[in-house]
């Protein structure tokens, strides 16, 4: 349990690097402070859980999306939904992350981040389990806002765990989480229906056996859930292993080692809090539109409905590789502008395939729409970039992801009822290129090389 201290110091002592270069710089390995072999095994250990955990609960954040994406016409049939209906359900991801998500750095200080993200992933299994079998459109938008609820907190804590427990690994770290985030993405989109069609056709257990990749994800978490006492003391988060009543006092050289906590960060006043919060809002809205209605445009194109989920996969997994590259890439320029707007042009390309010959370049407009939602990565590496301290981070990605998504609430309905009154995909693919346009302004500016606290301390 002496662990604890020293494990803290080096972390706390490691989350104000600020060299972006130095991001990425070899995190030093359990036992190099001298502690006993025994410690260093738990510790590693430890470590290795805590990855695992990071890349299971990434696989988990969209297939509850992408899944009802590639059965939203099977399912508007079984639930009798209209289209209008139907862009009110792709509307519901980011409401709850808006809503649910502003509450997550509270939760974290209350009971600890780890068991914030455990309880997120059992309320993405209940939520997956329950949803086909709720009776009615009522039931299944309950059963989804479930889900979502555990889906909006580990989204927002993602980001303060990598910076916590990996400060040196900024980008390393969030690429891998980013490309397990793409992974599950694209698995989802790509294996539902024929996962569906396996088991006798029937949509609903399609959707329902997704509820074991969360079920799975949970275990890992569960040796987290006792730093409840030690989150709550601390602005920064200890290592795991133990509570309040059986730590051990700090080390002198702990308490001296550790900074003084900070006042609250008056966020709004920061005009690149302000930047982030809008770009992390319009990709959302691109990112939404595309898991929630991209296979449908396709299938009216005339595409099959397994082809259709196909290329919606691959939309998802070009995230794969990109969410690795481009956040290491990220951390190592002092302005981020640059990649913004050229996945700012790969999306105006997509879309202009989109409305000009959906089904006769069908792939290669996958491909680049695949390559425009990596602006998901990018916005979560600024995150952890516009800001020096672990506390700055949280106030951040809360402020952010809350924010932006309020801001993405109303773009996949609104491609709804477009759809639905103009009886065609003209007018929702024009929007969808209109809102690309703002996106790349403010993430230029959001990639600018300052932080929160130097702007809201003016």
């Amino acid at each position: 349990m002496g662990l604890m201290a020293s494990e803290e110091t080096r972390t706390l002592n490691s989350t104000t690097v600020s060299n972006p270069a130095a991001r990425d710089a070899r995190a030093p390995e359990p036992g190099e402070s001298g502690q006993p072999s025994d410690t260093r095994a738990w510790t590693a250990w430890t470590t290795r859980l805590l990855v695992l955990g990071i890349v299971l609960a990434a696989l988990n954040l969209r297939p509850a999306i992408t899944s009802l994406g590639a059965l939203l016409e099977e399912v508007r049939d079984g639930l009798g939904m209209s289209g209008s209906v139907a862009g009110l359900l792709t509307s519901v991801p980011p409401l709850c992350f808006a809503v649910f998500g502003v509450t997550a750095p509270r939760l974290a200080r209350r009971f600890g981040p780890g068991a914030v993200v455990c309880a997120g992933m059992a309320a993405i299994t209940a939520g997956l389990l329950i949803r086909p079998f709720a009776g009615g459109t009522a039931g299944f938008l309950a059963a989804t806002a479930l889900a979502l609820m555990g889906i909006a907190v580990s989204n927002v804590l993602m980001p303060v765990i990598v910076k916590r427990w990996f400060p040196e690994r900024v980008g390393s770290m969030t690429g891998v989480y980013s490309m397990a985030l793409a992974f599950g993405t694209s698995i989802a989109a790509a294996a539902t229906v024929p996962v569906t069609n396996a088991l006798g056709g029937d949509w609903q257990p399609g959707l329902a056996v997704w509820a074991a990749l969360g079920a799975a994800a949970v275990l890992p978490w569960i040796p987290f859930v006792k730093d409840r006492g030690a989150a709550s003391a601390s602005p920064s988060v200890p290592a795991p292993g133990g509570d309040a009543s059986t730590a051990p006092a700090e080390s002198a050289a702990a308490a001296k080692n550790r900074p003084a906590e900070q006042p609250a960060l008056r966020i709004t006043r920061s005009r690149t809090a302000w930047a982030l919060a809008v770009f992390f809002g319009l990709q959302a809205t691109a990112a939404y539109i595309t898991m929630g209605w991209m296979a449908q445009i396709f299938r009216d194109a005339g595409v099959a409905a397994g082809t259709a989920g196909l290329l919606l996969a691959v939309t998802m997994v070009m995230g794969v590789p990109l969410a690795f590259v481009i956040p290491r890439v990220a951390t190592r320029l002092p302005n981020q502008g640059p990649i913004v707007l050229v996945l700012g042009v790969c999306g105006l390309a997509g879309y202009a395939g989109l409305y000009f010959a959906p089904a006769g370049g069908a792939w290669a407009w996958a491909l680049l729409l695949g390559v425009s939602n990596c602006a998901f990565p990018l916005a979560l590496t600024m995150v952890g970039m516009r800001a020096r301290t672990g506390a700055g981070v949280a106030q951040l990605s809360a402020f952010a992801q809350s924010t932006g998504y309020l801001i993405s609430i109303p773009g996949p309905l609104l491609v709804g009822v477009l759809y639905q009154h103009s009886g065609g995909w003209g007018l929702p693919i024009a929007l969808m290129s209109a809102l690309m346009v703002p996106q790349m302004v403010v993430g230029v500016l959001a990639g600018r090389n300052r932080t929160v606290e130097e702007e809201a301390a003016r």
